[in-house]
């Protein structure tokens, strides 16, 4: 068993985590963390936060979980990118993103991360090896967008095109990118159909798809001639999407992947304490839970 970076963080007491978000009933977070904490023989409550329930506004809601005994929250859509204003940012390349995802109180917090930047490198590798992206279209430019932007750089991106129907914002995040990599050739707009012409993956960064919000971002004709699809939802994880584009023959790069990467590096942070990821893989694909 490893011993706890964190001396605030008795081995008697229970570690208190949630998860802030509108839509999250069927998140995997809490029982991701629960039993990380049970494989390290430590008590994990994890609420699942939903401000329009609690009938709080997300600020609001952040100061309470701040000031009553939280080690930390997970912040999913749509408040990663105000999360990021409440927080401090260590890593300039989180700066850059402008959404977090991963809160830690401490003595010196609240302390902002983004592990979907680097659960998403992750996923991308674990598929697709050390190939690159090719001329992508990323259909959404909010938080989850911006994080998996900030990784496609990273992995080699040359050509990105991006659409979201508030244009503005496609293009803040267009022009952070090219700040980040001068060279880089960016097209933005708010029709994906026009920007899908001619790439080789395509991103879905919108809730369309999850539970709640059935669909598809990009209708199966337009996925034709593309090499690999990635899709940030993740429940359910065989989204219509992700049917259309393997249906295609395209490769396919699962949200479940992103949700486990995210997942495993945001209990890093939150406590210090490691985790068999192999034994983890299993009993969450085996429904195991602890109380």
């Amino acid at each position: 068993m490893t011993d706890p970076v964190y001396p605030d963080l008795p081995p008697s007491d229970p570690i208190q985590l949630g998860l802030i978000g509108d839509n999250i009933a069927k998140s995997q977070s809490p029982r991701l963390h629960r039993l990380a904490g049970a494989q390290n023989g430590r008590r994990v409550i994890y609420d699942q936060l939903v401000p329009a329930e609690r009938g709080q506004m997300f600020d609001a809601l952040f100061e309470w979980v701040k000031q009553n005994g939280y080690r930390g929250v997970n912040v999913t859509y749509p408040y990663k990118e105000r999360a990021a204003t409440k927080v401090t940012v260590d890593d300039p390349l989180v700066r850059g993103i402008g959404a977090v995802n991963t809160v830690v109180f401490d003595e010196g917090g609240p302390h902002g991360f983004n592990t979907d930047y680097s659960g998403f490198i992750a996923a991308y590798r674990r598929v697709r090896g050390n190939a690159a992206p090719g001329p992508v279209l990323m259909i959404g430019a909010g938080g989850v967008g911006k994080a998996v932007a900030f990784g496609l750089v990273a992995l080699g991106l040359t050509d990105i095109r991006i659409a979201d129907r508030d244009l503005p914002k496609a293009q803040a995040l267009a022009q952070a990118l090219t700040d980040a990599s001068p060279g880089l050739v960016t097209q933005t707009g708010t029709d994906c159909v026009t920007l899908a012409a001619g790439v080789s993956g395509i991103i879905n960064c919108t809730p369309v798809g999850m539970v709640g919000y059935d669909g598809t971002p990009l209708p199966r004709p337009h996925l034709s001639g593309a090499e690999w699809v990635f899709d940030a939802v993740y429940t359910p994880v065989d989204t219509q999407f992700l049917q259309d584009a393997g249906a295609e023959g395209l490769q396919v790069i699962s949200g479940y992947e992103l949700f486990f990467g995210q997942g495993v590096d945001a209990w890093a942070i939150f406590t210090g304490l490691g985790l068999d990821e192999a034994r983890m893989r299993r009993e969450l694909i085996e429904g195991k839970d602890v109380s």
